[in-house]
């Protein structure tokens, strides 16, 4: 028997299960974290458990048809892409070992960490300057290969640029897209997915905040079998402000996911969210969680999440989840709104009895609706195709309806979250 004393000794510790941590009373059990902030983070997946399906960050997610990226092999090599870029922009790959990697922070999800764990290379995009630069990354080679990648926008202090990353063709993907906004800059992120139909895409962007930091990002979700987007953002330092949108269009089978993290963890930060989507077809499916968190270190924090789902046809599940945790009483205003329905009989009617044909009537109130989204991205031509990408998609569900038959929308008054929001 050893004669080391007991108060030297080193305790075993358990690693804390990802959303889980143990009891105080002897660890013989779990409960969920009591602070969105708590989450276990690591770039290694072997420090995640399994993933069964019923934690929190996956319990909405078709893990059955997710589990090849979740823990399976992944390809990490570079990928061919395609660079339009202006000056104080530029674009290379770098090591795993750059000082960037990890900067706004570490895998909330064993996905993230297989994909942090695989990678090769890392894509850094630089933007520098003070004359406004943008570029924009393609990607549309991608084979069907389980495959991970890696990429890091950095905005340099006082800089203004917009990033578009543009994806589509093929893809079998999970990746982490870093996003590190020094003092004083102004940038804007748009991530398109224009993946083919069977494609599979699963990304966590993180993105850090500092000093009267700017940053609009936005997610604009119309292919793909099944595409999940989680973005968070660490509002660092005092006066940063995050501006996180999201546009989606999901269509019979499709699967497509959002859960959006704002962490104000500073002086008189500002946040926004507002997310869209629509849903036509048996068996489409969009999700969208909220969660907003307004630490003590935050007085003065201004923030505000909504979410908006228009249904066009049965068949359909939206599920919108706004969490928002509040842990100073020094606010300037926090809220939150949901709402998910159908048409608004009176908007249609109202159309109508202009003169208006049914089917365009219901064309012109499902654009506006998402419009609003893609109008703020400040491109003019991304903004164009954009839009006319969703009239090809409602004209698609407008041919389906009249080959299945169908004489009329559905309609019926949407239910409401938040009593007196509106679509």
């Amino acid at each position: 028997m050893s004669a080391t004393p007991a108060a030297t000794e080193t305790p075993l510790v358990e690693p804390v299960q990802h959303g889980a941590k143990a009891h105080s009373d002897g660890g013989w059990s779990r409960i969920p974290v009591q602070t969105r902030s708590e989450r276990f983070t690591s770039s290694d997946p072997t420090a995640f458990p399994d993933v069964t399906g019923r934690e929190v960050d996956w319990k909405l997610s078709p893990v059955s048809r997710l589990r090849h990226l979740i823990d399976g092999p992944l390809d990490g090599s570079p990928y061919a892409y395609l660079a339009r870029e202006t000056p104080g922009a530029a674009v290379e790959w770098v090591s795993t070992s750059h000082e960037l990697v990890g900067r706004a922070g570490a895998p909330e999800d064993k996905a993230a960490a297989n994909a942090a764990s695989n990678v090769e290379n890392v894509l850094l995009v630089t933007l520098t300057g003070d004359e406004p630069s943008s570029i924009t990354i393609g990607r549309s080679g991608l084979d069907t290969s389980a495959r991970a990648g890696h990429t890091i926008v950095h905005a340099t202090a006082n800089s203004s640029s917009i990033v578009i990353l543009q994806n589509s063709g093929p893809a079998n993907l999970v990746e982490n897209v870093e996003i590190v906004v020094d003092e004083g800059a102004q940038l804007t992120v748009v991530s398109v997915q224009e993946w083919d139909d069977e494609a599979i895409h699963l990304a966590s962007h993180r993105a850090r905040l500092g000093r009267d930091a700017v940053l609009k990002h936005f997610v604009v979700s119309l292919g793909g079998s099944i595409v999940r987007v989680n973005t968070s953002s660490h509002l660092a330092e005092q006066g940063a402000d995050a501006d996180l949108n999201g546009v989606y269009f999901a269509d019979a089978g499709q699967h497509l996911e959002q859960q959006v993290y704002v962490n104000h963890d500073a002086p008189t930060t500002k946040s926004r969210v507002n997310y869209k989507g629509a849903l036509q077809g048996e068996g489409a499916r969009t999700v969208w969680i909220g969660d907003v968190l307004i630490g003590r270190t935050a007085p003065g924090t201004d923030s505000y999440e909504q979410n908006r789902n228009l249904v066009l046809s049965e068949g359909t599940r939206a599920d919108s989840i706004p969490n928002l945790e509040i842990e100073t009483g020094d606010i300037l205003g926090a809220g939150h709104a949901s709402a998910t329905g159908r048409f608004d009989d009176e908007h249609l009617f109202y159309l109508e009895s202009r003169g208006i044909p049914e089917e365009e009537a219901r064309r012109i109130v499902v654009l506006g609706f998402l419009s609003e989204i893609v109008q703020r991205i400040g491109d003019s031509d991304l903004q164009e195709r954009l839009i006319a990408s969703l009239e090809a998609e409602l004209t698609d569900g407008a041919e389906a309806r009249a080959q299945a038959g169908a004489t009329a929308p559905v309609r019926a008054p949407y239910v409401d979250s938040q009593p007196g929001a509106t679509l």
